[in-house]
């Protein structure tokens, strides 16, 4: 396996705040890059989130749910939509699969699910397909500065 070391593990570590890191051998063929983390690792689907990047109005927004859900774009704003792959990796400086909320290239506004408070810890994309960045969502919350409302559509 890589080095389990990413931007997302260094900005994590440089807050001082404490995480763990979970690695498992990724499928190319997966359809859904959380639910893959989630079994995998033998975690709850509520426990991982997902991190999307949408965009509105031009602007790029990262949205974090759990892995059980769907995002509901409405709950974002108006004319919210998925961004492109492209520019979504261009501007984070993560791959589709991989993107985490942390360290990102560029900061985005970041939103999180409130369904994330209700747990001692998630668990995000570290940064590469296949890792996993276990955290408490307070911390996540510091560090991205996120707004937590309901963003879940089950």
């Amino acid at each position: 396996m890589a080095s389990r070391e990413t931007p997302a593990t260094r900005a994590a570590r440089a807050a001082g705040i404490a995480f763990s890191v979970h690695e498992y051998a990724h499928d190319p063929g997966a359809p859904s890059f959380a639910d893959e983390a989630a079994e995998a690792l033998g975690l709850e689907p509520a426990t991982v989130f997902k991190t999307l990047v949408v965009e509105r109005s031009g602007e790029l927004v990262v949205c974090i749910v759990p892995a059980d859900a769907r995002l509901d774009l409405k709950a974002v704003g108006k004319g919210a939509q998925l961004a492109d792959p492209k520019r979504a990796e261009r501007v984070t400086g993560y791959v589709v699969g991989g993107i985490s909320p942390l360290g990102q290239r560029r900061r985005l506004r970041t939103l999180l699910d409130e369904s994330a408070l209700a747990h001692d810890t998630i668990h995000v994309s570290a940064g590469r397909r296949g890792l996993e960045i276990e955290l408490a969502p307070d911390d996540l919350v510091a560090l991205t500065a996120a707004e937590v409302r309901g963003l879940a559509a089950r």
